[in-house]
């Protein structure tokens, strides 16, 4: 005989509609002996999705995105008791769990069966529909070396990195402009510094590393924009970000201290540029000029682009000085023809390969243009935030423009003022 969970899912999950997530939820709401079936089957949805490339951040992201709040708290339950099955974790995964909505788990069957049944149903109907996504780690219970792809450190991680995030904390923090630019410069020269130690290293002890990946959320509003800015901070930081606009992320592929610095300075950038962004919309209110929508996409862009095209200059400088540095270390005479270098081989020896690992993962590619700026005042204000942000990076640049072109959900566009997705 069919359970009635079966009965609830085949009435609810494989038609559209509401009136087929009603038929479902009555049949739970009449069975509350079956309310620990309903959730181990859930669970059994979110074990899907992790087959399928998702990690418990962008399955959270997703159904906030396309459902609300409420019923990505209700994935976050589900996800933490899938996950308290494993003894161990992959990568990355810790910190996302910590990291999740509605801890401790959401009570149960509130405000009323009915309505928490249809709840659940919807989300399961979401969750059997999820695409397949680029993988960039293991799936719990599996090998954690099938993929090739990096292992972040372990908590302990470097005293380097501990510095990198009390500078971008305090960035954030102070409503100072000035000290903002100042310590942010500071946290971006500690991170090209690291990445170039890394990579020089890992030459001179034949490494086998290779290049990972990592997802981080590109939510809306402005969500080109934000996708331009991570772009612009990837490039920086010799990665390449790949943007997928309809599920609401990039995918940054690169070397695991690349990617660091890139997760540390997209974040920070983007809590600074909203800082700033309310901070103009002020002054303009005071000033009696009614703010829009057109104003706050237009700040974002010229933030983002303009942030692009500093990067790129400070990431040569900061490559060129690194270079010189080994050349005087070596007593090396930099103008001979004949000189041997050491950094800027190795350096590229790692963008082919995290170019190779980014076709691999996204074969295909195409571009598509975005909406340009509208609204003088904000792009112009967006341009002095992004100046007084500034800071030097640790890789090849971005060569950002107004109104450049960024692939969008399925679509991938490669480039400097391009975003892959």
């Amino acid at each position: 005989m069919e359970s009635v969970i079966d009965q609830a899912c085949a009435a609810a999950l494989y038609a559209e509609g509401d009136a087929a997530l009603d038929t479902g939820a009555s049949l739970l709401a009449a069975a509350p002996d079956a309310d620990d079936a309903l959730h181990r089957r859930g669970e059994e949805f979110v074990t899907r999705a992790w087959g399928r490339g998702w990690l418990p951040a962008d399955l959270v992201r997703f159904v906030r995105l396309e459902l609300d709040e409420r019923r990505a708290v209700l994935a976050a339950t589900l996800i933490a008791a899938e996950t308290a099955r494993y003894g161990e974790l992959p990568p990355r995964w810790r910190a996302q769990l910590d990291e999740l909505p509605g801890r401790p788990p959401a009570p149960r069957n509130k405000p009323d069966r009915f309505s928490y049944a249809s709840d659940l149903l919807e989300l399961f109907r979401l969750l059997l529909r999820l695409p397949a996504i680029e993988p960039v780690g293991p799936a719990p219970g599996t090998a954690s070396d099938h993929l090739h792809l990096h292992r972040p450190p372990a908590a302990d991680e470097p005293r380097m990195l501990t510095r990198i995030r009390a500078l971008l904390a305090k960035a954030e923090a102070t409503g100072f402009p000035e000290e903002a630019e100042a310590l942010t410069a500071k946290a971006q020269e500690l991170m090209a510094r690291h990445s170039i130690d890394e990579a020089l290293i890992a030459a001179r002890s034949h490494s086998a590393g290779s290049p990972g990946a990592c997802r981080i959320g590109v939510e809306p509003p402005y969500e080109s924009a934000k996708a331009i800015l991570l772009d612009a901070v990837a490039s920086a930081n010799r990665c390449q970000a790949v943007w997928n606009g309809d599920l609401g992320f990039s995918t940054v592929v690169g070397f695991e201290p690349d990617l660091e610095a890139v997760e540390l300075l997209f974040t920070s950038l983007l809590v600074q540029g909203t800082a700033a962004m309310t901070r103009a919309e002020a002054g303009q209110r005071a000033s009696g000029r009614k703010r829009t929508k057109t104003f706050r996409q237009s700040f974002l862009m010229a933030y983002a682009q303009r942030l692009g095209s500093r990067l790129a200059d400070s990431a040569e400088r900061a490559t060129a000085e690194a270079d010189a540095d080994a050349d005087t270390a070596t007593g090396v005479d930099p103008e001979s023809a004949t000189a041997p270098t050491g950094l800027l081989p190795v350096l590229a020896a790692r963008d082919v390969a995290v170019t190779e690992a980014t076709e691999r993962m996204f074969p295909r590619t195409t571009t598509t243009r975005v909406r340009g700026a509208t609204d003088l005042d904000g792009w112009n204000h967006g341009t002095e935030a992004a100046d007084r942000a500034r800071m030097g990076g640790s890789g090849k640049g971005h060569r950002g423009r107004g109104g450049g072109e960024h692939g969008r959900g399925g679509e991938h566009g490669r480039g400097g003022g391009e975003i892959m997705a």
